[in-house]
């Protein structure tokens, strides 16, 4: 696919972010755009940017913990938009966690699978089915983490474990669509080379009451990208981030040229990777990796 002029394009964890970006991007490629987040405020300001650029665009308030939720999306895409050629199953969350894994919060881990993985799941049950049905060429694309599917990072070890299992999805996925020679096109994306200035770091603000954090659980302390970049100057270091709107010209050039991998690697941490598989081949503990 490379003309997007008037193709519908779903996203979900619109209403902020990378996904913001992705409709934005997308609008500005001349796609028609249906914006879907829990976030409804945020969701008010991704149209207000949509509508600035002339772009024809929707949105629509969806929980993708909710199957019945997603299902809604893809009912209104399909049956009142006349299509989808696009969809970005790229809603994500951080639960904040602090301290050891064994002193999690049994909330912590609900709520992230919940989102990050579970939101996966459904997105691909309410929109897969009828995407094949629909016969024309379409692309999935959906959000992942190098912190998860070739790094482990110690500290973020829930966060890391949803996104380990969204990259198994992830492939399974491209592999039955490859084997069918399905007309629908599977992507995944890594937002990066570094880490990306998002909302995920205050993913509390749109935390369900059913998911709440108790009042004595550790805090991590990092709340934003710039208490993250005031964290590690604390201890000498330089915290490099990347734009969500490189992200999305990333995912837009990766589906022109029907990338799976749709990734851009800084240095170091495509050396912990490579240290990390290495390990992998030769029986060697695990390297412990560093922020990178």
């Amino acid at each position: 696919m490379q003309d997007f002029t008037d193709k519908l394009v779903v996203i979900t964890g619109a209403a902020s972010g990378v996904g913001r970006s992705l409709a934005v991007a997308m609008a500005e490629a001349g796609a028609r755009v249906l914006a879907a987040d829990i976030d409804g405020a945020g969701l008010l300001e991704t149209k207000a940017a949509l509508d600035a650029r002339g772009a024809v665009s929707y949105t629509s308030e969806c929980d993708v913990t909710s199957q019945a939720s997603v299902d809604a999306l893809a009912a209104r895409a399909f049956d009142e938009l006349g299509g989808v050629h696009l969809v970005f199953a790229n809603a994500g969350i951080a639960a904040g966690e602090a301290g050891p894994l064994w002193g999690y919060a049994e909330s912590d881990w609900k709520w992230t699978f919940d989102v990050n993985l579970w939101g996966v799941v459904h997105t691909i049950n309410a929109f897969m089915s009828r995407l094949q049905d629909q016969a024309d060429e379409a692309h999935f694309v959906i959000t992942g983490s190098g912190n998860g599917a070739f790094i482990v990072y110690p500290d973020q070890p829930v966060y890391t474990a949803t996104k380990a299992a969204v990259q198994a999805v992830t492939e399974a996925l491209y592999l039955q669509t490859a084997a069918q020679n399905s007309p629908v096109k599977v992507h995944a994306l890594f937002p990066g080379p570094y880490i990306v200035d998002t909302g995920i770091f205050d993913s509390d603000r749109v935390r369900p009451e059913r998911f709440a954090k108790s009042a004595d659980a550790p805090d991590s302390g990092i709340h934003s990208a710039d208490d993250m970049r005031q964290m590690m100057e604390d201890y000498g270091m330089e915290l490099k981030t990347t734009h969500p709107d490189e992200v999305a010209q990333m995912a837009l050039k990766g589906i022109r040229e029907d990338k799976f991998w749709i990734m851009s690697l800084n240095p170091g941490s495509e050396s912990q990777i490579k240290a990390r598989m290495d390990a992998i081949l030769h029986r060697q503990n695990p390297p412990i990796p560093s922020l990178g």
